[in-house]
């Protein structure tokens, strides 16, 4: 357990921190190469985010639970820019682990995840991969961008197949003029009831998700 300690430039390589607890610890312009931190953990420690570039576990669970705590321990710093940096690894890490617990022959994979385990793996799996394409799992407005984008074409698509001559390509043309008003402010009286339900349940979705995304951005800093 390391607490309250201070190492200032200081060299690491190829160092066991194995299940290490370090406590309102700096490492202030410290630098690691090839050390070993499963199931470490941190807390208020100064510690320069390229550690996850280069020490991050081998293990996807333990490099998830890795990035993890430097995330809470970045945030609890105010250092947005580096929680940022772990929340991206974390979500990698996660994806591969969820993918590896259904589908992997590695044994322990096997071993651990069988029977119902394995059907709850694959749900998460793609839950997890659903969120990712739709809104990168809440770290990615480009993709939420993408999917807003999306839905307007799918939304002039219908527009076009229902209400106009689909074998017209300025017609196609015309639905995607209209499809961001139809989208964004209110769809035309032609649509039934059921379809402006649905453009506006979408359109409060698209938009929740939005601020959600701005307000955890916001809160790091």
């Amino acid at each position: 357990m390391f607490d309250d300690c201070y190492f200032r430039k200081c060299v690491f390589d190829s160092c066991d921190f194995t299940g290490c607890r370090f406590v309102e610890t700096s490492f202030y312009g410290s630098s690691f190469d090839g050390c070993t931190f499963d199931y470490a953990t941190f807390e208020r420690t100064i510690i320069d985010d390229d550690i996850l570039d280069n020490c991050c576990p081998g293990y996807e669970n333990l490099k998830l639970r890795f990035a993890r705590t430097l995330r809470m321990n970045y945030q609890g710093l105010g250092d947005s820019a580096a929680a940022n940096k772990a929340i991206l690894v974390e979500l990698e890490a996660t994806g591969i682990h969820l993918s590896k617990a259904w589908r992997s022959n590695e044994s322990y994979y096997r071993k651990k995840y069988k029977g119902i385990r394995r059907l709850s793996s694959f749900m998460e799996w793609a839950k997890f991969r659903t969120l990712d394409f739709a809104w990168g799992n809440g770290e990615s407005p480009v993709k939420l961008t993408r999917t807003a984008v999306l839905l307007l074409f799918l939304l002039a698509a219908y527009d076009t197949l229902v209400y106009r001559n689909p074998i017209l390509v300025s017609d196609w043309g015309q639905a995607l003029h209209d499809a961001p008003q139809a989208f964004l402010v209110s769809s035309p009286s032609s649509y039934p009831g059921l379809v402006v339900a649905v453009v506006a349940l979408t359109r409060l979705v698209v938009l929740g998700l939005f601020l959600s995304i701005l307000i955890r951005r916001l809160a790091r800093r």
